[in-house]
């Protein structure tokens, strides 16, 4: 597992109060217990932890292009961004 995934499959697992054993990255964040306020809180720990700054807005999160559905795609989503930050 990445260094990446595992600090992404940590947040989350902080943010849903579960094992981070319990998370995998077809998991829907709602799967975890993480509601919409939930995932922007865990927005801002992955800004902090990362130093990346997340192109979302939760007033219309359906309009972003990042995919948060899933907990792959904020995987990827997170490494496309810290990739871009260090090119």
């Amino acid at each position: 597992m990445s260094d990446i995934r595992a600090r992404v499959h940590e947040i989350l697992a902080e943010q849903a109060m579960v094992d981070v054993a319990d998370i995998s990255d077809d998991q829907v964040p709602a799967d975890l217990g993480i509601d919409s306020m939930g995932v922007v809180e865990a927005i801002f720990a992955l800004e902090e932890a990362f130093d990346i700054e997340i192109p979302f807005n939760a007033n219309e999160p359906q309009a972003s292009d990042l995919d948060l559905s899933r907990v792959g795609s904020i995987v990827a989503a997170v490494e496309r961004l810290v990739a871009s930050q260090h090119s």
